[in-house]
């Protein structure tokens, strides 16, 4: 009788048992589905909103191969690219872009702003790069990090992209997170990072092309023994159009007229007072290399905005190029004088035109204007604008 009952109870622990294997799976089931729903669902978001889209999806890498001896070694004398942090906006590509997912690529990190003339010069090189050493392998980010506040705005940037005819990954980095990862402070910088996510070049500014070039090449071939593709054509590429500039020749500073970016001279006595209305007048004598406002303007952080009918800026300069970043909500029109004559068509820039025999700047959106375009040397350059909400950022030179 004791062995029956002994019998039965160990017949109901099985079945216990199994009821309860299957009320675990079940559970863990339900719990899988529910959050391969909520991943999905995540990820949809990020790709319609743009307020998501700085909560990146990692892509894995497509065919990196990855040797172990020669990372070690190289974690030895490199350090690893940071990741694109912070990122708000994405043009020519979209949300899944990291560093982490090109792995096995050569990728250039570009830092750049749009009205920023030198990196404007430098995009032919980029342009001609990417169209030469795309199928190789190589990956042109264009970390989009603005220096005015209008920079910020996702349209402008498009419009800039578009353009320049840009065809490279372009990600807006507007709050500086990716820029202060890579610890850059320069416009424009360009890192090289190989097939292993290790730094292993980098250029500020303009100029060495053929060497960056150079090192395009090498990081592409380790990438070519690692996976076997192709050999890399080492003929150096040759962009359509390209300005080069004679930085010994150049004379006079770039000049930014907002308060918070206040750099280069200033020739008003009253200087650059933050978030005031300043009745200018202009001296006696205007000194070679400086701004001079002649009217009422109000001083904000990153311009200086004519809030009268009308004003003039006077400077005496040393270049061949003069550019202004500038904007007018209202639309603005600034008559350009050079030595106190209207500009002829040899020295104009491509933002003028010549009306009746006045040299005239149509001034809306917020972007580089180039006014001067000349033979180096000095000159006095008068700008006299008309209308109300005329800003004007900076100048600069080449």
């Amino acid at each position: 009788m004791a062995n029956k009952q002994k019998k039965e109870i160990n017949k109901k622990s099985i079945v216990l048992i199994a009821v309860l294997i299957l009320i675990a799976g079940s559970i863990y089931h339900l719990n899988a589905q529910k959050d391969s729903v909520s991943q999905s669902g995540d990820k949809g978001e990020a790709a319609e909103s743009d307020s998501n889209l700085d909560k990146q999806t990692t892509a894995k890498p497509e065919g990196y191969i990855k040797d172990k001896k020669a990372v070690k070694q190289k974690e030895k004398l490199y350090q690893m690219a940071p990741e694109l942090t912070g990122i708000s906006g994405y043009i020519n590509t979209n949300n899944t872009l990291t560093i982490g997912s090109l792995k096995g690529k050569v990728v250039l990190v570009d830092f750049w702003t749009y009205t920023c003339i030198n990196c404007i010069r430098t995009l032919p090189y980029l342009k001609a790069w990417h169209e030469k050493y795309n199928d190789d392998g190589l990956a042109i980010i264009g970390v989009h990090t603005p220096e005015f506040e209008f920079e910020k705005k996702y349209e402008n940037v498009l419009d800039a992209v578009g353009k320049y005819e840009i065809k490279y990954s372009v990600v807006q980095d507007n709050d500086y997170s990716t820029w202060r990862a890579y610890s850059n402070r320069y416009w424009p910088h360009k890192y090289l990072v190989d097939i292993d996510g290790f730094i292993r070049y980098d250029h500020i500014g303009e100029g060495r092309y053929e060497e960056t070039e150079k090192m395009i090449q090498e990081l592409l071939e380790e990438r070519m023994q690692r996976t076997g593709n192709n050999i890399i054509n080492e003929d150096i590429a040759e962009p359509n159009v390209t300005v080069d500039v004679d930085f010994g020749k150049v004379g006079t500073p770039e000049i930014y007229l907002g308060y918070g970016f206040a750099r280069g001279n200033f020739g008003n006595k009253e200087g650059l007072q933050a978030e005031q209305i300043i009745d200018y007048k202009l001296p006696e004598i205007i000194k070679p290399n400086n701004i001079y406002l002649e009217g009422r303007w109000k001083i904000s952080k990153d311009n200086s905005e004519l809030v009268g009918d009308e004003g003039r800026i006077f400077l005496g300069y040393d270049a061949k190029v003069v550019n202004i970043v500038s904007s007018s909500e209202q639309g603005s029109e600034i008559e350009v004088f050079l030595d106190s004559q209207s500009l002829n068509e040899p020295k104009s820039g491509i933002d003028i035109k010549i009306t009746s025999g006045k040299s005239i700047a149509a001034i809306n959106e917020g972007r580089l204007y180039n006014l001067i375009d000349n033979e180096y040397g000095t000159g006095l350059l008068e700008l006299k604008i008309d209308g109300k909400g005329f800003k004007i950022y900076a100048f600069t030179f080449g």
